[in-house]
């Protein structure tokens, strides 16, 4: 098995691509070793010490860390993720599901619906192709007074360039489409 690396925006994360899928659907974001016990993956890499967050994609793992250069933590995480495919375990815990895991509730006026639906569209199609390319995600979270609320998770999460890519990248896109929408903010 060969698991290639690829560095993301955020100098604290990289992302792993096993060559597999990982969530066959949804996503699901650890962000600390409690959590991670839905995840026997997750719980792997989290025992390796300097790992603080984990992301599942699709097709890829997006680790973030603290302390340590990746020179030193990315062999360990390469050999977890290996083991951890090699052995057939299962991603997610059998009383997981990536709904549970990404269980946030959703918040908006009954009468912006069609605003609603219309932003959700604009994100899936063309704003979470491209996150998910740099090894994160940004779903919706909410539409209240013209404000889109967002949940940054992966390496988005804590990115340097993340308030550049909502206030510049989302923000405009969403307010050419959506005249409706004034502002975007992440919760």
């Amino acid at each position: 098995m060969f698991i290639q690396t690829e560095a993301t925006p955020n100098p604290a994360t990289l992302k792993f691509l096993p060559g597999k899928v990982v969530m066959e659907t949804g996503t699901a974001e650890f962000r600390d070793e409690a959590s991670a016990s839905a995840s026997p993956l997750a719980a792997r890499i989290f025992a390796i010490p300097g790992v603080t967050g984990v992301f599942f994609g699709y097709d890829f793992v997006t680790v973030s860390k603290d302390g340590p250069e990746w020179q030193h933590l990315k062999p360990a995480i390469l050999g977890t993720i290996m083991e951890h495919f090699m052995s057939g375990a299962p991603v997610m815990g059998s009383a997981s599901t990536s709904a549970q895991v990404d269980g946030d509730e959703e918040f908006f006026d009954a009468g912006d619906e069609t605003i609603v639906a219309t932003i959700k569209e604009l994100l899936e199609t063309r704003v979470r192709p491209a996150v998910a390319q740099d090894g994160g995600d940004i779903t919706f979270r909410g539409f209240k007074d013209g404000k889109v609320f967002l949940n940054m998770k992966g390496s988005c999460a804590g990115c340097p360039s993340s308030t550049a890519t909502l206030k510049h990248g989302v923000q405009n896109l969403l307010r050419h489409f959506v005249p409706e929408v004034q502002e975007v903010e992440a919760v």
